[in-house]
């Protein structure tokens, strides 16, 4: 595995506690494996204002959040175009993954529809 990536529904995991989700990214810090996301998909789950989202901000300290530049966003929209989806951040995190990456998502179908569209043999995993 060359890194995890994460998108809304893993970051909400590890919001809520899921055992399964923390030890993945403990696993991850342990072996030095890159964890990454990007800013919308942070945008998508963020809604602290006062420390209520203590877990999922320590978390977020040990995953490399990357910017979305304009040019992705419009090879987000051409992947949407060319795979018949909507969901402009699920393409966005399509584009984030390198093959053999792990991408821990809680929309499988759509991820992996988007992985092939964008030709990035990522192994989609439902979280």
């Amino acid at each position: 595995m060359s890194a995890l990536v994460l998108d809304a529904g893993a970051l909400i995991a590890i919001d809520r506690g899921d055992r399964d989700m923390l030890l993945r990214l403990e696993r991850a810090a342990k072996d030095g494996v890159e964890v990454r996301t990007n800013a919308m998909v942070v945008a998508q789950v963020w809604r602290d204002s006062g420390g209520r989202q203590a877990r999922l901000a320590k978390a977020l300290r040990d995953v490399k959040v990357r910017p979305v530049s304009p040019e992705e966003g419009r090879q987000a929209g051409q992947l949407l175009a060319k795979t018949g989806l909507a969901d402009a951040i699920d393409a966005t995190v399509a584009l984030l993954v390198d093959p053999g990456d792990h991408l821990y998502t809680s929309d499988p179908d759509d991820l992996r529809k988007l992985c092939e569209g964008a030709k990035n043999k990522a192994v989609v995993i439902d979280c």
